[in-house]
């Protein structure tokens, strides 16, 4: 596996890999790698014939009081557990590489971006939005692939690729759990042995909810006590339970549609987010 860290050589590794005519698939992360990364890496090597994997901490997607600096930082056990998975490329710049002096363009994608944790991260979906679309330039990808776990960030990058005709496929890759259901995430890591048990709490009381909600359940009454579940496990605050429109991300009172139920709740220091599919029963 190549580790780049420059444009130009980046543009002529990836070059030598099409040359053979195979599409190249591409997985952006912020490393802190686990078992949800490398899922999307094995689908990413089922779809396409070479991968690319970048590891880049995006500032601009943090707000002043979270957790940059203390974000965890692993690239040499990242780049193994890359190359072990097939990874072709690591594309691996530093922040002067990303954002050049003088960088001054941002991406904002209105709608998707607003509401659930657009409305408790100002900021937060530009960041994503300007860096994934820089990611795409430098790498040019056939098809990226994301996970489903940050359900939000999926569907501003899915608009995003729509509104201005870039030539990527946008692929969601189902959400990979732990064996209590617990959703797998780089910030797990900050959970002391209490807070680990108490998040079972949050795929446990969605779950309930979906089941509620596509039983014919009053929507917001599923959702009251979801959010009161984990309120008694010892989340606080719970910043959201809610279901949306799973494409558009519409505030939905009823189960009309195809939906995603979604939730982001804070355990201590650590913020956790999880989600659901739910669709209306035939």
């Amino acid at each position: 596996m190549q580790i780049v860290r420059d444009v130009e050589s980046l543009r002529n590794a990836v070059d030598a890999l099409r040359s053979d005519g195979g599409r190249v698939a591409f997985v952006p992360t912020m490393g802190a790698l686990h078992d949800g990364h490398m899922a999307l890496v094995a689908e990413a090597r089922r779809r396409a014939a070479h991968v690319v994997a970048s590891i880049f901490v995006n500032p601009t997607q943090f707000a002043p009081n979270e957790d940059l600096s203390t974000y965890p930082r692993r690239e040499a056990t990242d780049a193994r557990m890359l190359e072990e998975e097939g990874c072709d490329i690591l594309w691996a710049p530093d922040a002067a590489a990303m954002y050049p002096e003088g960088h001054s363009t941002t991406i904002s994608v209105a709608g998707v971006s607003e509401g659930l944790c657009g409305a408790s991260r100002p900021g937060h979906f530009d960041g994503v939005a300007t860096v994934v679309a820089k990611l795409f330039n430098q790498v040019r990808p056939d098809i990226a692939l994301f996970g489903e776990k940050d359900y939000q960030q999926l569907t501003v990058i899915r608009r995003m690729v729509r509104d201005l005709d870039m030539a990527v496929e946008i692929v969601g890759v189902p959400t990979q759990r732990e064996a209590d259901g617990l959703a797998l995430s780089s910030r797990n890591a900050y959970l002391s042995e209490e807070e680990r048990q108490a998040a079972r709490a949050l795929p446990r009381a969605l779950g309930e909810a979906a089941s509620a909600i596509a039983g014919g359940a009053d929507v917001a009454e599923a959702l009251a006590k979801a959010a009161e579940k984990l309120a008694k496990a010892g989340f606080n605050p719970v910043e959201y339970v809610e279901l949306r429109d799973a494409e558009t991300l519409e505030p939905l009172s009823a189960l009309d549609r195809p939906a995603r139920l979604l939730a982001a709740a804070r355990l201590g220091r650590t913020r956790l987010i999880d989600n659901l599919a739910v669709s209306p029963r035939e």
